[in-house]
């Protein structure tokens, strides 16, 4: 009773987080490229009067490190042979969709973005590592927000649809495994960096907010390409798969007691922060808690019913998902939300966190919790795409990283995604997040680390960008080459 013989190990990045060259081959600026972390509630965006348009305002006194990342771009061959060197058998990235269209509205694609990616994932499939592709990291391209507001405009359905056909053409046999937007139920409570800047004169002076109007426009409209996407996929490539990506971590939530409003209100966390979306694209249907916030908030989106019927009639095949820390719902604490997930009352019953200044609550029972709830309200494959640990480190005096606490993290999880395959869920695999160092999404930081692979890049932007093994590299290559036998037998022993 190990894990099952065509498990997928691995790691994923994202674009946005690695490759640089922001402005390399034709590509122009997507919506991250503009803000230091996607958290951030200063981007480098201005109203300007004279044009009636949002436009690019970087701060030169600022560092923006995503534009040159970890220099994946130029040193994939070297990253992947380090990655190949853990016996990988599958790889998760992203395309940057300006590298492929730099506008995003354009007729013609860039075959200076198609080539690379394209050389890329022959690079991968040389290796034996299967492409896990994420379509849209938070990487929309800045003109479609700045011309349109993005996702609220549903013209942007029709510029999607162009930019997935041609890369379902031209990656057909290529990528078997497709994922739409990345952690997309974050559209509601970060939309900017989902795509969305509101064109309402009520918020030029906060482009990192939008209206009630607009955020529910672009959920709809999302539903709608992701259901094209599934659609277009099928026509193109049948024998590649779509799959959507949740920021799943607040499925999660436990209530603090058994205080009925304590008990429904972890309820409804769960389903207003991840399972809202997740409802339309694997369940086909715009779920009735979502409608009765647009009835009491007057915000009910622009519907059309052949759309809806899309919807229903294009679900994903299969739930993949980010999970790093769980909750708990407390009527009297504040909830409040990060790119882990959410962080509401401290639970008394987890033995650590991950050390300062992060601080996240270690909770390895809770992905068994998620991936048991989730096969069972689904019913599809379920594909854990991001599960890491983010931690300050700098190798010693002699050059080494010991990284026993990330180690122990991976271990604790993968014992409880082994029990959630004994319980009968169908787990595709696990890819860990981010198996080498790259730019923090979250605060646009190098200091955070989660890589098996040192990167030397510091937070000023100095370093040799010298790659390095820390001690957890070994730690998966021999679980990997197992397929995760050895820690089944140390499990047993126990």
């Amino acid at each position: 009773m190990s894990f099952p013989k065509n498990f997928m190990w691995g790691g994923a990045i994202a674009a946005n987080q690695a490759e640089g060259a922001w402005l390399e081959d034709g590509k122009k600026p997507n919506i991250t490229d503009v803000m230091i972390g996607i958290g951030s509630k200063d981007p480098g965006l201005k109203w300007n009067e004279e044009t009636g348009k949002w436009e690019m305002a970087l701060d030169p006194d600022r560092k923006y490190l995503s534009h040159e990342g970890i220099d994946f771009y130029h040193r994939y061959k070297e990253d992947l042979a380090l990655m190949a060197g853990m016996g990988f058998n599958a790889f998760r990235t992203s395309i940057a969709w300006g590298r492929i269209f730099p506008d995003g509205d354009e007729e013609e694609p860039n075959e200076a973005g198609l080539k690379f990616y394209e050389d890329l994932f022959d690079e991968m499939l040389r290796l034996g590592m299967e492409p896990v592709i994420t379509l849209s990291h938070y990487e929309t391209p800045l003109h479609l927000l700045t011309e349109y507001g993005g996702w609220s405009d549903r013209r942007l359905i029709e510029y999607w649809k162009r930019y997935v056909t041609v890369l379902f053409n031209r990656f057909k046999g290529k990528v078997k495994y497709w994922l739409t937007f990345n952690e997309v139920n974050n559209i509601c409570r970060m939309p900017l960096p989902n795509g969305i800047l509101s064109l309402d004169p009520a918020f030029r002076n906060n482009p990192a907010d939008i209206s009630e109007k607009e955020r529910w426009q672009g959920y709809y409209n999302i539903c709608v390409a992701n259901a094209w996407t599934v659609k277009l996929c099928k026509e193109i490539d049948p024998d590649a798969k779509v799959g959507c990506m949740i920021s799943s971590s607040s499925v999660a939530t436990y209530p603090m007691n058994c205080d009925p409003e304590n008990v429904l209100g972890a309820y409804n966390n769960a389903r207003n922060i991840s399972l809202f979306i997740a409802d339309a694209f694997c369940k086909g249907i715009i779920p009735g808690y979502v409608k009765r916030i647009w009835r009491e908030k007057n915000c009910t989106p622009e519907m059309v019913e052949e759309e809806i019927q899309l919807i229903k009639d294009y679900p994903v095949s299969f739930y993949s998902f980010s999970y790093y820390m769980s909750t708990v719902y407390d009527k009297n604490v504040s909830m409040k939300m990060h790119t882990g997930g959410a962080a509401g009352a401290k639970n008394p019953y987890l033995k650590e966190t991950s050390p300062a200044p992060y601080n996240w609550p270690v909770d390895p029972t809770g992905i068994r919790y998620i991936l048991n709830f989730l096969y069972d309200r689904y019913n599809i494959p379920m594909f854990i795409v991001e599960n890491g640990i983010g931690l300050i480190e700098e190798p010693d005096e002699n050059g080494e990283i010991h990284d026993e606490f990330r180690q122990r993290y991976i271990k604790e999880h993968l014992r409880n995604v082994h029990e959630a395959i004994l319980d009968g869920v169908e787990v595709m695999g696990y890819l860990y997040w981010g198996p080498i160092d790259v730019v923090s999404a979250g605060t646009g930081e190098m200091k955070k680390r989660y890589g098996f692979v040192y990167v030397d890049r510091q937070n000023d932007g100095s370093g040799t960008l010298e790659r390095s093994k820390k001690e957890s590299y070994e730690f998966y290559k021999e679980i990997i080459t197992s397929n995760g036998e050895n820690l089944v037998k140390e499990w047993e022993k126990k």
